[in-house]
């Protein structure tokens, strides 16, 4: 089983906003890869290499935004997917993640991943005190339903279109504040974790085991780039 993470970031500017001395890009590439998705794919634009260089060093695929008029939310979330899916086989679920939200842990990373372990063909969203939240955990199975949505559409409502496709819903309560409040809120001024009030699958997994048989001092050259353009021709 393979999970991907997918961060979209709608401009430069919200992809190198500082979060606590860090782009907010790099800041949740780190998170997911520790939490154990694989692989990390940021789709953002980029005009002056300054997203890349904030990302270098990371295992990350950058990818260049789906161009206007076609780029609407449902197209970058599907862009960001079939990238992933280009990069490693096999790929069955993708992490969709909204920039805005700094402040998820990796724990609900692998809440999320564990639990589309058992349950491979349902959306799962982090809930916190009731409220779902995002990166949300799209089966790649049904991210064709989404070149089906309206250009209008934004995430929480593009969820919604998805199930009333037939691809279920549903919410985990894993007691992480930053799945459900965003960059407009400080570190000081977020709730308190609460962790899942119970595990979010029965078994657990080793995440990370595609990259267990590399040597500690592997080079890292990242971000790799993938252009609209060279995706789209292959």
């Amino acid at each position: 089983m393979t999970v991907a993470a997918v961060i979209l970031a709608a401009s430069p500017e919200s992809a190198l906003a500082d979060v606590e001395g860090q782009a907010r890009v790099r800041r949740l590439a780190d998170a997911a890869w520790s939490g154990g998705a694989l692989p990390i794919v940021v789709v953002s634009f980029d005009p002056d290499g300054a997203v890349a260089a904030a990302l270098a060093g990371a295992a990350v695929t950058l990818a260049e935004p789906v161009p206007p008029p076609k780029g609407n939310p449902a197209a970058q979330m599907l862009r960001g997917i079939e990238v992933a899916s280009a990069e490693v086989r096999d790929v069955d679920g993708a992490l969709i993640w909204p920039a805005r939200m700094i402040w998820v842990s990796p724990e609900t990373v692998t809440s999320l991943i564990e639990a589309h372990g058992v349950d491979r063909s349902t959306i799962l969203r982090p809930a916190y005190d009731g409220v779902a939240g995002w990166p949300a955990l799209i089966p790649t199975n049904g991210a064709s339903l989404l070149a089906g949505v309206a250009a209008d559409r934004m995430p929480d409502m593009i969820l919604a279109d998805l199930e009333a496709a037939g691809l279920p819903v549903r919410a985990l309560e894993l007691g992480d504040p930053g799945a459900t409040h965003d960059a407009g809120v400080t570190r000081a001024d977020l709730p308190p974790y609460l962790g899942p009030a119970e595990p979010a699958a029965p078994h657990s997994h080793e995440w990370g085991a595609a990259t267990a048989d590399d040597p500690d001092d592997s080079p890292i050259d990242g971000p790799a780039l993938a252009p609209y353009d060279q995706a789209a021709a292959e």
